[in-house]
């Protein structure tokens, strides 16, 4: 556990990209081998199931401090982390242990079915034998995820240095359903693509966002042009007899989605699909507000089926035939595909279709219609280009369109996380209706440390009322808010939800007169085409 605490701190305190990756190196080429398999799972977001929960770390420990839970809430609020919090304040331990990080953390899995009190001792007996640092550590494993800038990018740039594998090859190594307490580093590092895993997806491709226009990228003739859909990013497998489907955050999410049950029939077995679910009728895609009814369902009623049907609009082919094919140039793979989607004539499982024009200005004017076609823009993957891992520059970009924007007034403030956590960084914002002022979304970002500094200040010097965390601040700051959707909500009193709402700019041009009304929020809810069912 020290050494891992060790590069856990490191990682936190650097802001190079080469002494994280050497550190990570270093880790990996060290570490005993149940160690790098549980910090590769760690990194790659196969953290392990929940079993004590914060409300129990909090209270075991104001019991181990002896503090009042007034005092522990403040210095919570002063910190902004939890797991941070309790290793400040407990007392140095008096029964120091040496354990791998494999040990706590199969520990851990075993209390699933404890008792409370069960679970009490062994965290207070854990948190006795941890020194500070270990303790932080132990304290994320159970609260949630390392904040310290470390991509999944990094980590197989890392591995793939320290066990000279190419890195493309070993992100797809280490893809798929994998339990990081039931398999080996080495052997999960050296197994094939069939076999023990048969359902493990390829890494996926990701596009840049193009800033400029087209025009620098050469003849409109060398790219595919593409819808780019806002729906779910997944992969369609069928291998061994048996369908798979991924999405791109790496969940297995065949079970939650049964129009693609008849593909298990009449696919061919080695054949890996890239592409976007989507709600989908009558030829054409639904709003994602309505897919959103069926994410996180792990029951799906017919009504459902019925009101929320799904397609998979494929993009890419990865695999034919049991040969991976990635390598080959991009207009191959979609001829296989084209041929593919054609001979199976299943309705949950179609082409998404080339946006063909002959020059980059038709292509501008064909972009500005996207939000009709329930689109965010467009794609643009260059035809003789392979399928790359992850993020990568060149070959493929996302020519969105401009995001809906609403100037809004600030009502409330509250502190951020971790390196935020004495910055008041997140708000709530209001738009006018009548005389009054009704709160219709929040945002986190958008703003330069500059300015989050000058806003901070301000909260500060013009807080109206204080409740808890969150302040009510003076409705004086003005700003654009942009997001790239709208629907209607009964959850919010403004009646409206938007999707992904951040700062756009801070308008110091602009008073508290001249923002938004509620009014204007309704009429982009109608020109989105957003359907009237609340969400």
């Amino acid at each position: 556990m020290q050494q891992f605490a060790q590069l856990v701190q490191l990682l936190s305190n650097s802001t190079k990209t080469n002494e994280k990756l050497d550190a990570l190196s270093q880790y990996f080429a060290t570490a005993p081998d149940k160690d790098k398999t549980w910090v590769l799972a760690l990194f790659s977001g196969r953290r392990p199931k929940r079993t004590v929960n914060s409300t129990q770390l909090k209270n075991w420990c104001i019991q181990a401090t002896g503090l009042p839970e007034w005092l522990f809430n403040e210095c919570y609020l002063t910190v902004g982390d939890l797991a941070e919090t309790i290793a400040l304040l407990l007392p140095p331990h008096t029964h120091p242990a040496s354990f791998p990080l494999y040990h706590w953390l199969q520990q851990l899995q075993q209390l699933e079915k404890a008792t409370e009190a069960e679970k009490q001792a062994f965290i207070l007996q854990a948190w006795d034998a941890l020194d500070d640092s270990e303790r932080f550590v132990f304290n994320k494993l159970i609260t949630g995820g390392f904040r310290i800038g470390v991509s999944q990018k990094m980590m197989v740039n890392a591995l793939a240095k320290t066990y000279d594998i190419p890195a493309a090859t070993l992100s797809h190594m280490i893809s798929g359903n994998w339990d990081p307490a039931q398999v080996t580093i080495e052997a999960l590092l050296h197994q094939s693509t069939s076999g023990a895993d048969a359902s493990r997806p390829y890494p996926f491709y990701l596009a840049y966002a193009l800033e400029d226009t087209p025009a620098g990228l050469g003849p409109i003739e060398a790219w595919q042009a593409e819808w780019k859909w806002d729906g779910i990013r997944g992969q369609i497998i069928k291998r061994e007899g048996q369908l798979f489907v991924w999405s791109r955050g790496e969940e297995l999410i065949t079970d939650k989605f049964p129009e693609f049950t008849p593909l298990t029939g009449s696919l061919p077995d080695g054949t890996v699909i890239d592409g976007e679910i989507l709600t989908y009728a009558n030829g054409s895609p639904l709003p994602f507000q309505t897919l959103q009814t069926r994410i996180g369902r792990k029951n799906v009623t017919r009504k459902q089926l019925q009101e929320a049907p799904v397609a998979f609009l494929s993009y890419d082919l990865l695999e034919w035939e049991g040969a991976d094919i990635r390598e080959k140039p991009l207009i191959e793979r979609r001829s296989i595909l084209t041929q593919l989607i054609d001979l199976q004539q299943q309705p949950a499982l179609l082409l998404s279709p080339e946006v063909n024009a002959a020059s980059w200005d038709e292509l501008a004017l064909i972009r500005e219609g996207a939000r009709a076609q329930i689109s965010e823009g467009l794609m643009l993957k260059k035809k003789s280009a392979p399928y790359q891992v992850g993020r990568k520059r060149g070959d493929w970009w996302k020519w969105k369109i401009d995001p809906y924007t609403i100037d809004a007034v600030m009502i409330y403030a509250q502190k951020g996380h971790g390196r935020r956590s004495n910055l008041y960084t997140d708000y709530t914002f209001a738009v006018k209706d009548g005389d009054q002022l009704v709160p219709f979304t929040k945002a986190y970002s958008g703003l330069t440390d500059k300015e989050i500094a000058e806003v901070d200040n301000w909260i500060k010097r013009h807080s109206l009322e204080k409740f808890g965390p969150v302040r009510t601040v003076e409705p004086k700051l003005v700003f654009e808010i942009a997001f790239e959707g709208i629907a209607a909500s009964n959850r919010h009193k403004s009646g409206v939800a938007l999707r992904f709402p951040r700062i756009n700019r801070w308008r110091q041009d602009k008073p508290v007169s001249e923002i938004n009304t509620l009014d204007d929020l309704k009429t982009l809810l109608r020109q989105s085409g957003s359907p009237e069912d609340k969400v």
